[in-house]
């Protein structure tokens, strides 16, 4: 484990659980049909992703995999309401997306945690915007910051933690609006491989516990075979849908996967996906609000 990084100490899955009422008839069902987003104007405008229509299962976790540019996080943002489709629709639970709400929780690959205020009331900061009294917002803060192992580091500020320090009260922040859905842009790519592995481990344990709907973007065919239970795989830009695989590994899941021949095949499958054009060269990132990452 990396200097700096706390080690995993999450609360029993018994107890007081901080996403206990929520809706359960809210499933985050995320639909979206001949979904095509084209960006900039006149002659600089481009096709970013196009012809995309997908079901997300309440409570799934899928992974989108793809090559960088292809539109992964722009489809991303599409879902967290940031960026209109250009024809086509986006809908959750039936009712079409329209615009951000605290319903999608959304993580990206750097962290935006306010570096005024301390990990606690980076956590709380929601609740707060919704009228939550002090005293309860703290309470259900301190119970997340428990699941992803730093209730000693509830009074610490952003600069402070280790980078995946960092990105544990990115996870807790989004979970305490108690979200249909989990929006995650490759938010383990900026750290060292070990913090990687843990943090895809504390992500399985979190996701076990509260079972919110996870739309993860990565390039990483590993990471994406070991967390999801699906993986849709795009072209290049303009992204479209190549591949849809079903992840039959069972739960849970532990790192001797990677050695299960099942696991090797997929990934061998996943590479000649991703390299059936060789001459594609990668196009630059654009985060989930439509600009360069």
């Amino acid at each position: 484990m990396s200097a700096g990084m706390a080690p995993v100490q999450a609360g029993p899955l018994t107890g007081t659980d901080p996403l206990a009422d929520t809706d359960p008839f809210a499933d985050g069902h995320v639909a979206i049909r001949d979904g095509a987003i084209r960006l900039g104007r006149g002659d600089a405008a481009f096709d970013v992703v196009e012809n995309i229509s997908f079901d997300i299962p309440g409570r799934q976790f899928v992974c989108i995999l793809g090559p960088s540019g292809c539109g992964k996080s722009t489809l991303l943002g599409a879902v967290a309401g940031h960026l209109a489709l250009s024809r086509g629709s986006v809908s959750l639970d039936g009712r079409a997306i329209a615009g951000p709400h605290p319903d999608r929780g959304i993580v990206f690959q750097q962290h935006t945690l306010f570096p005024w205020l301390s990990v606690i009331d980076n956590v709380a900061f929601g609740m707060k915007m919704k009228g939550v009294g002090r005293s309860e917002r703290r309470e259900r803060a301190r119970a997340l910051l428990a699941q992803v192992g730093l209730s000693d580091f509830a009074e610490r500020y952003p600069a402070e933690l280790s980078g995946g320090m960092q990105q544990r009260v990115e996870i807790a922040r989004a979970l305490i609006n108690r979200p249909r859905v989990l929006l995650m842009d490759e938010p383990f790519g900026a750290l060292d491989a070990q913090t990687r592995l843990t943090m895809q481990e504390l992500l399985l344990d979190i996701w076990t516990r509260h079972r919110t709907t996870i739309l993860f973007v990565t390039h990483d065919i590993d990471e994406a075979l070991f967390l999801a239970d699906r993986l849709v795989v795009m072209t290049p830009r303009p992204g479209r849908i190549l591949d849809d695989i079903p992840l039959d590994f069972g739960r849970p899941r532990d790192r001797g996967l990677i050695t299960d021949p099942r696991f090797t095949a997929i990934k061998q499958r996943c590479l000649a996906l991703l390299h059936s054009d060789p001459g594609h060269v990668p196009l630059a990132r654009l985060s989930p609000i439509g600009v360069p990452a």
